[in-house]
């Protein structure tokens, strides 16, 4: 029998809007409502226990943004290579994170002195094959592509990232179990929307609309045939039901004031390295 999935996830409990770091805190600093953003983050919690095993880490006071668990790093095999965040206000995260890491016996490694790089929001593994995607342009350098290819020997593709508003990768880009992948194309440059035509089939693409996007549909988690988000219109509902996948919605909009969501809130722990053979 296969393991269950597992996931890493950090409570709310110094969840707030403190301070402005993108578009999305703009106007709502003291905003976080912090029961609801606790009944929303045990909603994700619940629905996602039916799904994988999560572990947690403890939030640490005067970081509001740790419970994005995905901007702590990049997980491969037994290796954690650990952020380093653009903005001084998340600088703290970091070595929380390393030593939860290093604690539990992961070899954890870090970029080059100088390389900005936030995680598993801009470094994300394609589903069914050996390869990185690194998204640049506004967090993370382009620089770290290059740099975590070398460090995991791993295919790393640079796509850069033009609207502010999809400031992480993994705002617009989600790789979908068995190769596929949900995406907002006009968060990308024209070389990165290339780029991922030529290596994900067209019948094999969902491209969202601005709605949706805005709506951070593409802040998903892909686990087997099911696809946790915060919302999806109907005709997205439809296009991800016709390529074999099951929606699960859960409210998060009070993580979207911070600008994150379901995604942003997880890091998956169980990331084997692929072979060329894979598809699913």
């Amino acid at each position: 029998m296969p393991s269950s999935p597992r996931l890493l996830m950090c409570p709310p409990l110094h969840f707030g809007v403190d301070y402005v770091i993108n578009p999305w805190m703009q106007g709502r600093i003291g905003s976080a409502v912090p029961l609801r953003a606790q009944a929303q983050w045990d909603a994700l919690h619940a629905a996602l226990s039916a799904l994988a095993d999560i572990q947690t880490a403890r939030p640490g006071p005067g970081l509001p943004d740790m419970p994005f668990a995905a901007n702590a790093g990049l997980v491969l095999e037994d290796t954690f290579v650990v952020s380093r965040f653009l903005h001084p206000q998340r600088q703290g995260e970091a070595p929380l994170f390393a030593d939860w890491f290093r604690e539990r016996g992961w070899n954890v490694r870090e970029l080059p002195a100088g390389i900005a790089f936030e995680g598993a929001g801009d470094a994300l593994l394609d589903r069914a094959a050996p390869r990185l995607w690194l998204g640049h342009g506004h967090r993370s350098d382009a620089a770290a592509a290059p740099a975590l290819a070398d460090l995991l020997d791993i295919e790393t593709i640079p796509l850069r990232l033009t609207d502010p508003r999809f400031y992480h990768l993994d705002t617009c880009f989600c790789p979908l179990q068995g190769g596929g992948l949900l995406y907002y194309p006009p968060a990308f440059d024209e070389p990165a929307q290339a780029a991922i035509a030529a290596r994900v089939p067209a019948g094999q693409r969902i491209a969202v609309g601005e709605a949706d996007a805005l709506d951070f549909a593409c802040n998903a988690i892909s686990i087997g045939d099911t696809v946790v988000l915060n919302r999806a219109s109907p005709g997205l509902r439809d296009a991800l039901a016709r390529a074999g996948f099951s929606v699960v919605e859960i409210a998060l909009d009070e993580f979207l004031k911070a600008g994150g969501s379901a995604k942003c809130l997880t890091l998956r722990l169980d990331e084997p390295r692929l072979s060329e053979t894979v598809a699913g």
